[in-house]
């Protein structure tokens, strides 16, 4: 065999070789080893069931009833220590 058919046959090899490690370590090539070893992954359940809808539309009403209660007592309270500023209340019982 002629030296240069084996140098071409040599460099072919050699670049098809960084071609398939380059392949191999990208996240492609991680992405389908992944796929090899464990498979497709399971499909996420749809979420159609009525009682979700139910439960978060009661939720999202809970939570604006606690913000309106939060309020009133916020309120309640800055009114009560205007109150004691100004020495309309009494000292209370010691509580």
């Amino acid at each position: 065999m002629p030296v240069e058919i084996v140098i071409r046959d040599v460099i072919t090899s050699l670049i098809t070789g960084v071609v398939i490690l380059g392949v191999a370590f990208s996240p492609i090539g991680r992405a389908l080893a992944h796929r090899i070893m464990h498979g497709k992954a399971p499909r996420q359940p749809e979420l159609a069931d009525p009682r979700v809808d139910d439960l978060s539309g009661e939720v999202a009403v809970l939570r604006e009833q606690l913000e309106a209660t939060q309020d009133r007592l916020d309120f309640t309270e800055r009114m009560l220590a205007q109150a004691r500023e100004k020495g309309q209340l009494g000292a209370g019982n010691g509580r």
